[in-house]
């Protein structure tokens, strides 16, 4: 039987996404299959039917940097989603191990210097390994120590997301980005395969294969103490742990949101002195 691969997962729901109409196609009568059809992609990408249907199905996995950039501009992949294909199809590697848990002790002094922007570094899995103060204030309502799990599972995250569709997707695209880079990641497999369990919504996010990296956005949230929060946020690869990210949250001056983080700050800073926080990820 066809072995199902992570560029195989990724081809199939990239090409069930489109419609004819999508790539320029006519669409004649009823069609029988979700999307475009594999010979349709094959077509446009300007190979035989039977290559393609190998891709996709497993049996072949070492595809030519040619024939990677002709599939992206068949399937009508975005910059991002064009990356990811490229890295799928690179040679198999263990990217990560236990020391992508750690956060440099420079880095976490950089952080505490940072007293009215919530700040904190995020492992592959989306983990948050550590955090300053006035993130810990931010995130005080939730019990789980990773994104993923906030926005689906954790009781907290459908108050504390105001746009929380917009912020599922965008964490789901995110994890999605981080298992191109280590498709045999157990962390990221496991949590995966937990979530779609525990989530319908995050199995059917997960299914579709789309791709974003955390970069730079505005996040609308909502704290049980200090109220809404309109938030301008960018994330930094670390130097020394590129498979860390640095993500730090800022308020504009002398606005409402910069105002509730002025609020936090006092029980941010009491609730450190009472229980000092745990710095790495368990």
């Amino acid at each position: 039987m066809p072995q199902i691969t992570p560029l195989g997962e990724f081809l199939r729901a990239r090409r069930e996404a489109l419609t004819p109409q999508d790539v320029g196609l006519p669409e004649h009568g009823r069609r029988r299959v979700k999307g475009l059809r594999r010979e349709e992609v094959a077509m446009l990408a300007g190979m035989s039917s039977d290559y393609y249907v190998r891709l996709e199905q497993g049996r072949e996995s070492s595809p030519s940097p040619q024939v990677v950039e002709a599939v992206a501009r068949a399937l009508s992949l975005d910059e991002e989603a064009a990356e990811h294909l490229r890295r799928l199809v690179r040679p198999a590697a263990r990217r990560r191990d236990a020391a992508d848990d750690l956060v440099s002790p420079q880095l976490l002094r950089l952080m505490d210097g940072w007293p009215t922007s919530p700040a904190f570094v995020l492992g592959p899995a989306l983990d948050i390994l550590a955090a300053n103060t006035l993130a810990t204030a931010l995130h005080e309502g939730f019990t789980a120590g990773n994104l993923a799990r906030m926005v689906f599972t954790d009781p907290a995250g459908r108050e504390f997301y105001r746009d929380w569709e917009r912020a599922a997707h965008s964490c789901v695209a995110e994890l999605r980005a981080a298992y191109g880079h280590d498709p045999e990641s157990a962390r990221i497999n496991r949590l995966a395969e937990e979530l779609s369990s525990a989530s319908p919504a995050f199995a059917d996010l997960w299914s579709r294969h789309e791709v974003k990296p955390k970069t730079q956005e505005t996040k609308h949230l909502r704290h049980p103490r200090v109220g809404d929060l309109d938030i301008q946020f960018s994330a930094f690869t670390v130097n020394g742990a590129p498979n860390q990210q640095l993500v730090v949250y800022q308020a504009e001056p002398v606005s409402a949101t910069a105002a509730a983080f002025e609020r936090l700050r006092p029980s941010a800073v009491r609730e450190t002195e009472r229980s000092p926080r745990a710095r790495q990820a368990t």
